[in-house]
């Protein structure tokens, strides 16, 4: 018989990747969703499908007769709006995700934290699996929400249990269907809604190697250690001068200076958010972006095998998948004579 995996957050951006890749190499995968997920992600493959949630007292027992874990599922928000949801899905649904995966005797599991959890050093600096921000340094509720649940599976570890905790970037790729921030910028470039930018940076890596980095850290990684799955450091400015170049279209030469979306933010999260008004600008969002999110994951390269496909193939993979799926607008009515046509 074929090995066994849970998998929660099956119906999200990397947990879609993982599931597919754990189906080619052949295990059998249980996925837990919500009610209330879109199960587009998962339509047409070979798996079971548990409906639950993170909540769930009988978790265990959805979780009998699975060999392994991958708790990839969080709530994502950087609305402050949102911070309640944060914490109970992020920190709490953590806890009960790890003491259920104890019950039912789950060997090892692979739990998906995020760069976010570690922080960020000083401005420019490229930081590794050591570095850690102190919590009152994390900017925005997700990101103190994230340290808090890794610090529930150190505990985890702490108690006996095997875990392994991952680390991820800024992914892109295809299956991004919410989509994500990385996702929505280059959406964003590609309906020709980017006229400027703002000087900030991230570290990018393919979805599809950060699903691998996972099921590697599940065959190699140490128990109780930590894995940066990311690849490129660029600027924000350096990311659109290759959509530039894939696509055709002209990337954006002006930049903002900070202020101005930090205004932006303050009014839509502070006086139209409280009129009863949908804000478009995340405070903390912006924040964030004030410093560069530069990491180094050779940690995860040397001793896991983390692939590095280049970030060329990860746009290109990502632009096709969201037009194959009309996520693009046509944008010829707003593109000048002088553009290129897009050749994606």
């Amino acid at each position: 018989m074929s090995t066994s995996v849970f998998v929660t957050g099956g119906t999200g951006f990397i947990g879609a990747n993982l599931v597919r890749l754990l189906v080619q190499q052949g295990y059998r995968v249980r996925a837990l969703v919500r009610t209330s997920s879109r199960l587009d992600n998962l339509q047409g493959l070979d798996i079971d499908i548990v409906q639950g949630s993170l909540h769930d007292p009988d978790l265990a027992q959805a979780m009998q007769g699975c060999h392994f874990l991958f708790h990839v599922a969080a709530h994502y928000s950087l609305w402050r709006a949102d911070r309640t949801l944060l914490y109970h899905h992020n920190v709490l649904g953590t806890r009960n995700v790890l003491a259920a995966a104890q019950q039912a005797k789950i060997q090892r599991t692979v739990y998906t934290s995020s760069v976010a959890a570690i922080g960020t050093g000083k401005a420019g600096e490229i930081v590794d699996e050591t570095h850690q921000s102190p919590l009152e340094k994390l900017i925005g509720h997700y990101k103190q929400s994230k340290f808090l649940a890794e610090q529930e599976a150190v505990r985890a570890i702490q108690a006996g249990q095997e875990v392994v905790i991952v680390n991820p970037t800024s992914p892109i790729g295809p299956w991004d269907i919410k989509p994500t921030p990385t996702g929505d910028i280059i959406l964003r470039f590609l309906r020709r809604q980017m006229p400027f930018y703002v000087e900030t940076g991230l570290n990018f890596i393919d979805v599809r190697d950060v699903a691998w980095g996972h099921l590697l850290a599940l065959e190699r990684g140490k128990p109780g250690d930590r894995y940066i799955l990311g690849h490129q450091n660029l600027s924000l400015k350096a990311l659109l001068d290759q959509l530039a170049t894939l696509t055709g279209l002209s990337a954006p030469t002006r930049s903002l200076p900070h202020w101005i979306p930090l205004s932006v933010a303050w009014i839509d999260e502070q006086i139209l958010a409280s009129l009863g008004k949908s804000p478009s600008v995340p405070l903390d969002g912006v924040r964030m972006a004030q410093q560069p999110m530069y990491y180094d994951a050779t940690k995860a390269v040397d001793e896991l095998g983390l692939p590095q496909t280049s970030l060329e193939t990860a746009l290109q993979d990502a632009m096709e998948w969201f037009q194959s799926r009309g996520y693009i607008t046509t944008a010829s009515s707003q593109q000048t004579e002088t553009e290129k046509p897009v050749k994606f």
